[in-house]
């Protein structure tokens, strides 16, 4: 008697789950689009030089040095790419 009126007050515990699951089947485009670019020459290049400099910097302890442009020029070379092929898979 006490489990039923914790499922009255709380809901069932198997609908949560089933909840989660169908949340878990989605894939977002924009993420697989992503990262396909990511392997493509010029974001390969531009990725290496942004762990390049990261090593760089991490490796020092006192530093002025940021890779802002580095993660800037990682980030454009990757939105380039994705924004000629993310129309192609939007309905």
């Amino acid at each position: 008697m006490v489990y039923e009126e914790k499922m009255i007050l709380n809901g069932d515990p198997d609908d949560e789950e089933e909840e989660e699951e169908e949340e878990e089947d989605l894939v977002d485009p924009l993420d697989t689009i992503r990262e396909k670019c990511e392997k493509t020459e010029h974001c390969v290049h531009t990725h290496e030089r942004l762990e390049a400099c990261e090593n760089r910097v991490g490796s020092r302890s006192n530093t002025a040095e940021d890779c802002t442009e580095e993660l800037f020029d990682f980030l454009h070379a990757r939105d380039h790419c994705v924004a000629h092929k993310v129309f192609h898979s939007v309905k």
